[in-house]
C-alpha cells in the first residue's frame, strides 16, 4: 500500500528526524512497542494518541501508562466514543 517501514536504532531523537523527512510535512504515525510508545510519550513526541479498547482479554501483556504521569505532560482525553467492539478515546497534548 505504499507504506514504508524503517527500524532505528538510534533512539526517539533520529526516529523523529528519519520520520519527518519521510513525511515531508505530513502525519507522523509511531509504530512499535510499549517502551517505544512510553518513550515517544515521556519526551512530549506524541500530539495525539487514539487508543482502540476492545473488550478481550488476552493475558497480563504490558502496561502501556506505567510510570507515565499524561496528565503532568500535558496529556488530556480529547474524545471517547463506545461501540459494541471497542472504546475509542483519544488524548492530545496540550
Amino acid at each position: 500500500g505504499g507504506t514504508t517501514f524503517h527500524l532505528v536504532a538510534g533512539g526517539t531523537d533520529a526516529a523523529l528526524a528519519l520520520a519527518r523527512e519521510a513525511a515531508a510535512g505530513g502525519d507522523i504515525r509511531l509504530g512499535g512497542g510499549v517502551a517505544t510508545i512510553r518513550e515517544f510519550l515521556r519526551a512530549r513526541l506524541v500530539d495525539a494518541l487514539h487508543l482502540a479498547i476492545a473488550p478481550v482479554l488476552l493475558g497480563s501483556g504490558e502496561a502501556l501508562f506505567a510510570g507515565v504521569d499524561l496528565v503532568a505532560l500535558g496529556y488530556r482525553c480529547t474524545e471517547q466514543a463506545a461501540t459494541t467492539k471497542a472504546t475509542h478515546v483519544v488524548l492530545t497534548r496540550e
